[in-house]
């Protein structure tokens, strides 16, 4: 799926969170938003995903060149992984990522033998066979984080959006990690933006990277690009590079 974000702007009370940003993914990419804390990365995905909802008459959200600005989030059909993997504690690894599945309405819901087939299926894609029964506190940070993706995936998302997904994670498992959510884009194609403050995390995944500094953007490109040419000066000091010579 493509996404398009035009012209979009956003306030909290009187704090601009985002000024007339306009972002493109292209179908299968994964588009790594970069930016101090505070640069308005999440209240972009969050806008992206139907979380939250940009001014009026401010902007558009296009699926595919479909207007979903003010479409909810179950009509976006968009998968969300928080920071904090947001899994519920009383529940097995299995009813977390059945979830999604069993709370919709009986018309849409699936057989309870093809929830139980997904849940099996989408644990051997996270590569976590066999831990169905078990409980989040169970688990290793890096697994619940998986198991989180896991959920996400299960309703079959049309786009996927991570909010700093591996925040919570020690420097270790981070690094592990990051390795094989690009290993597992590449094998699903799907549309992916992820939000991160880490510049390692952002060029070593992403195939293009939007760096954003007080609500606005303040590069677009490949890794390669914007390091061989930072637009500013607050992307050269952000990247720690040469700012670029007039």
């Amino acid at each position: 799926m493509n996404i398009r974000v035009q012209n979009i702007s956003k306030n909290f009370e009187r704090f601009p969170a985002l000024n007339d940003v306009s972002v493109e993914v292209r179908q299968g990419d994964l588009l790594a938003l970069l930016g101090p804390s505070g640069s308005g990365k999440t209240t972009l995905l969050r806008i992206i995903a139907g979380l939250e909802f940009p001014h009026p008459n401010d902007g558009k959200v296009l699926f595919d060149d479909k207007d979903v600005t003010w479409s909810s989030a179950y009509e976006r059909r968009a998968g969300f992984v928080f920071q904090h993997y947001a899994l519920f504690n009383h529940l097995t690894i299995a009813e977390n990522i059945a979830f999604g599945l069993r709370v919709r309405p009986r018309k849409t819901r699936p057989p309870e033998s093809e929830i139980q087939k997904k849940i099996k299926d989408l644990l051997e894609m996270v590569q976590l066979p066999g831990l169905e029964k078990r409980f989040p506190a169970q688990l290793s940070g890096g697994q619940r984080q998986r198991i989180a993706l896991a959920r996400a995936l299960a309703v079959e998302p049309k786009i996927l959006l991570l909010d700093e997904p591996f925040g919570a994670l020690d420097a270790k498992v981070r690094k592990e990690l990051r390795k094989w959510l690009r290993e597992f884009h590449d094998q699903t194609g799907l549309t992916t933006i992820f939000v991160t403050h880490d510049q390692d995390e952002a060029f070593e995944l992403a195939d293009h990277v939007t760096i954003l500094h007080q609500g606005k953007i303040q590069q677009s490109g490949t890794p390669k690009e914007i390091l061989a040419r930072p637009a500013n000066a607050f992307v050269a000091d952000f990247l720690d590079l040469p700012a670029r010579s007039t």
